[in-house]
């Protein structure tokens, strides 16, 4: 629906930058003061933010450029990029003269999140500009700054990777809305390759991405330009990135990073993509014939030359799939989180859809709109299809909802103003807001929530005490040595503490996983050969943390579930800690 001199929303378009700028410094206030507390102390919440924050402290330390191990956790295998690490770094180098270095951390953790954030926003703003017009690029950021799952990743003290990596998703599905064929393939392709340098995540959106730029050459020679600076752009940049960012450890063949496999997969299907857009035959059906042609001899490449690569990219071994991996709750299918989740998660992909539907029909005419809005629509459908695979689909499906939402609530706005009743706008208009909002909080949703039983309000107690700098002080106070804990804790406890743990929640670890998790649920004799396997000092439980319901849960005579009991073997010796401390620690004594 474009602008017209009829739109209430006019001058929002004129000035849109502004009001961008506005809006995502609106957004951010109100967020960094709801965080204000957790900043305060330094609540980095999930094992990623922790490990991330000890990425950059190990850069600013002097730790090797492509060394990404982290040595204070056994030396495990992290493998991420640094390019994330890069404005978290910045922002602590350039405050750390001002304020000193703990505060300058702060300030680092809470802002590095928001830039991620105001990317986003530009994006779902100029696709909304482009596709829908007027000041529907208004109700897009708005819409965005709604989407719990999305929002969540740009919260204060969320670090991690995945805001970066949903921003960058944003603008893979920008490019399909722009008008300048050769700008749009250029975009499509860095923002692809900047995705897989930080990590391999977004992979199945951005391979439908740039199988819907192929299908559009085929569709039009005339995308030839889209599709050349694609594949250059693609090609060019997952190389540079690869040369500047790769790890040591992601030199090797495997299939979780941006190693040498999927760096020769990306340069083929680049090289792919430039070769069909130089060609370019006449006729339709011998574009599709030389794409067809193009895609299977990629596809016989990748399943000869890394036939490892075939299954699922983690390569885990069935033991920890069956300790570990199958029990990881954003990787279950959203059905199995209940009404609750469920509905908070979904109600805006659903909405999304809704909209696209309508934008298609509308669009039914006009064949260059009406590709532009498949394609996002596409690759709404795809995101909104994998949470009945993994939830962590979430926040992208949510994002890529955006604007179809946007052109839903468009178009509701153009037909309330079409009701000759003022009254009947008002109310029917209020009545939209409250729903939506509703929904977006979460009201409606917790309504389906079920009542929390009293254990799982022990193990929620639990979960928010145990990482708590209050909680881990007194545990600093003791010798610096390596400690025996949970697997979800040892990022926390390397973050905050001078002590060393063994692992954390990082698949290519597997083994120094197991063999906690086997310390746990085995035997005193096979947790006393696990201590002396990584010479630890120190034994420390949080009971009731989640994590640890399921040693004693499935391994009841286990060693864990023997420390519960007050059976505590020779071997160790009580460090005392406060009275009110939700901690237990020994001390390794032979």
């Amino acid at each position: 629906m474009p602008a017209d001199g009829r739109s209430p929303f006019l001058l929002l378009d004129r000035h849109w930058r502004w009001w961008l700028t506005f809006l995502w410094l609106l957004v951010a206030g109100l967020m960094l003061y709801d965080r204000w507390a957790a900043i305060h102390i330094f609540a980095l919440g999930d094992t990623d933010d922790n490990m991330r924050m000890m990425q950059v402290r190990g850069l600013l330390n002097g730790q090797g450029w492509y060394d990404l191990a982290q040595h204070r956790l056994a030396g495990s295998n992290i493998h991420w990029s640094r390019l994330v690490d890069l404005p978290i770094a910045a922002l602590k180098l350039l405050f750390t003269p001002l304020v000193g270095g703990r505060i300058a951390e702060q300030i680092a953790v809470a802002v590095a999140p928001l830039l991620p954030m105001l990317a986003a926003m530009a994006a779902v703003a100029v696709v909304s500009k482009r596709m829908i017009g007027g000041g529907a690029f208004f109700l897009a950021i708005i819409l965005l700054s709604c989407a719990g799952s999305a929002k969540g990743m740009w919260q204060p003290l969320r670090i991690d990777h995945h805001g970066w990596q949903l921003a960058l998703l944003a603008w893979a599905m920008a490019s399909f809305s722009d008008p300048q064929r050769a700008r749009g393939g250029a975009t499509l392709g860095l923002a692809t390759a900047l995705s897989l340098v930080i990590g391999l995540e977004m992979i199945p959106y951005l391979a439908l991405a740039g199988i819907l730029t192929v299908l559009m050459w085929v569709r039009d020679g005339a995308e030839a330009r889209r599709l050349l600076t694609y594949g250059i752009s693609l090609g060019g940049g997952v190389a540079l990135g690869f040369l500047i960012f790769t790890s040591e450890a992601n030199m090797a063949p495997l299939c979780d990073a941006l190693t040498p496999v999927w760096l020769s997969a990306m340069l083929g299907a680049g090289a792919a993509a430039t070769g069909l857009a130089l060609l370019t035959p006449q006729k339709p059906l011998a574009r599709l014939a030389l794409a067809a042609a193009a895609g299977t001899a990629l596809a016989a490449a990748f399943a000869l030359g890394a036939p490892q690569c075939l299954g699922r990219l983690e390569q885990s071994s069935p033991e920890l799939e069956r300790l570990w991996l199958s029990r990881v709750r954003e990787a279950m299918p959203i059905w199995r989180h209940g009404a609750s989740v469920t509905i908070q998660t979904v109600a805006l992909p659903v909405f999304g859809l809704i909209g696209y539907g309508l934008m298609l029909w509308r669009s039914r005419r006009d064949p260059e709109a009406l590709v532009h809005w498949g394609a996002i629509a596409l690759l709404a459908a795809l995101a909104a299809a994998l949470l009945c695979w993994q939830t962590r689909a979430g926040p992208a499906a949510q994002l890529l909802s955006i604007p179809g939402t946007a052109a839903l609530a468009w178009l509701a706005i153009a037909w309330l103003l079409t009701l000759k009743s003022l009254t009947r706008q008002v109310t029917v208009g209020l009545a939209a807001l409250i729903l939506v909002f509703l929904l977006a909080n979460g009201t409606i949703a917790n309504l389906f929530a079920k009542p929390l039983s009293e254990g799982r309000r022990t193990i929620n107690v639990a979960n928010n005490r145990c990482p708590t700098l209050w909680a881990l002080t007194p545990i600093n106070r003791q010798p610096a040595g390596r400690v025996l804990t949970f697997v979800d804790l040892g990022p926390r406890l390397i973050t905050v503490t001078h002590h060393d743990a063994i692992t954390g929640p990082y698949h290519r670890n597997a083994r120094q996983i197991i063999d906690v998790m086997h310390a746990w649920r085995g035997t005193e004799a096979n947790a006393l050969a696990t201590v002396h396997r990584y010479r630890v000092d120190y034994v420390l439980i949080c009971p009731n943390l989640s994590e640890s319901t399921l040693y004693r849960s499935e391994a009841p005579g286990g060693f864990y579930a023997q420390l519960l009991r007050g059976k505590v073997p020779a071997w160790l010796a009580p460090v005392s800690l406060p009275a009110n401390s939700p901690y237990r620690m020994w001390r390794v004594i032979k």
